[in-house]
């Protein structure tokens, strides 16, 4: 699949906000620079992007499938408002082998209470 304006879009939307979009979100964001553009094409966009690791994917806690940049990052969710919070310092020892397998990949999330969901209880 070639390289095409819809992706770069997309790539776009994602590598420059602080949010994690889910595709309809994505898809809502890119009709304001490309008006024809399908939620189709979206969902094909970001399937490839994932499958490419140029993008992640990150569950909210409400099984909604959300979207994230591809730098080394972790998360904290709300269980309560199923806000993903990005975490930057997290300090933990990397891991690159577990009992004899090599390790190519891991993600660390935090879940809890959120500070706004903290202060309405």
């Amino acid at each position: 699949m070639k390289n095409t304006r819809q992706r770069t879009i997309i790539l776009k939307i994602i590598n420059n906000g602080n949010e994690h979009l889910n595709a309809f979100e994505i898809y809502e964001k890119a009709k304001e620079v490309v008006s024809n553009i399908s939620l189709g094409t979206v969902y094909r966009n970001l399937k490839y992007l994932v499958d490419n690791k140029k993008i992640t994917t990150i569950y909210d806690g409400s099984e909604k499938l959300r979207y994230d940049k591809n730098i080394e990052h972790q998360h904290f969710i709300c269980i309560k408002c199923h806000q993903i919070i990005d975490i930057y310092d997290l300090d933990f020892k990397k891991v690159d082998n577990y009992q004899n397998n090599i390790v190519m990949n891991y993600k660390i999330v935090l879940e809890g209470i959120c500070e706004k969901c903290q202060k309405e209880e």
